[in-house]
């Protein structure tokens, strides 16, 4: 043997001993399994904090970005209608590179956020995370990308033929109608409405408004029942909207009268939100 490998060497009793412990240990550490009233108890809790999250909840639209569903628009681009209730549509439409679509004037206001790559019409150009506002009514030169692009539309007729068509022969029409809105990243002001909950309002249009919300990590924000529908797109991270987890790419519908009890992100989240003009237009009430 050699004696330099005797420090090494296994003792019997240590190792017995040893074993003894875990065992022991391991007998502790078996979960106690509670009471059968007790498991009932909690089973029944259970089910009715499922039934009021699905009564909140009813009437709500979850778009996923697994059940997303795209359809070609040709030369380039496709579109993924997230929500269409006869009057309003919203979607995400993505662009090839080098892909640009014709004149066009609008018929309902039409509210576009960059998502990725960057957009033309005339001269200006758009980027990640800015916002544009066509008002109805309102005439757009050709849309083109030559980076290519993802943006987020609300009051689109994308993917709709009859709407498309229509708007495609008015543009021959002359004047060119409101002038647009647009927000860039790097513009507008951010308001603090709860510790770690900051608004940035982009467009304030009677009863309703569209903005960003931006959650740091860790950030809770009561909500009372909705006024209006709301819509909500995850821009970045991930939020829970009541029970529901948003995550970056996905779309929410809550309409009218449901209660998601309150916003909140464990890891942070900006989100962009059609609500109520009371939202955008509240003060800051930091909790003391």
């Amino acid at each position: 043997m050699n004696p330099h490998n005797t420090a090494l060497s296994p003792d019997n009793d240590t190792m017995d001993d040893t074993a003894l412990a875990v065992s022991l240990l391991a007998d502790g550490l078996r979960p106690a399994l509670p009471a059968a009233r007790r498991e009932q108890d909690l089973h029944a809790r259970l089910q009715r904090r499922i039934a009021a999250s699905a009564a909140n909840q009813r009437g709500s639209h979850t778009v996923r970005q697994g059940d997303q569903v795209w359809q070609s628009l040709g030369k380039g681009a496709r579109a993924c209608v997230l929500h269409d209730d006869g009057l309003l549509r919203t979607a995400l439409v993505e662009f090839a590179p080098g892909t640009s679509l014709p004149s066009h004037r609008h018929f309902a206001d039409e509210e576009c956020v960059v998502l990725r790559g960057s957009l033309s019409t005339g001269d200006l150009v758009v980027g990640p995370q800015d916002y544009h506002l066509a008002p109805s009514g309102s005439k757009h030169p050709s849309i083109g990308s030559a980076e290519g692009a993802l943006i987020f539309l609300r009051g689109t007729s994308i993917g709709h033929g009859t709407r498309m068509l229509r708007e495609l022969v008015s543009a021959w029409l002359p004047g060119r109608g409101a002038s647009p809105i647009t927000v860039r990243s790097s513009e507008g002001d951010w308001r603090t409405i709860a510790d770690g909950a900051h608004i940035k309002p982009l467009w304030i249009n009677g009863e309703s408004a569209s903005l960003l919300l931006r959650l740091e990590p860790g950030a809770r924000l009561p909500r009372e029942a909705h006024v209006q529908d709301e819509e909500c797109f995850a821009l970045e991270g991930e939020a829970f909207l009541g029970d529901i987890l948003l995550r970056s790419g996905e779309y929410q519908m809550a309409p009218r009268g449901s209660q998601q009890g309150e916003l909140t992100s464990d890891v942070g989240s900006l989100l962009f939100l059609h609500t109520s003009a009371g939202f955008a237009r509240q003060d800051a009430r930091l909790s003391s």
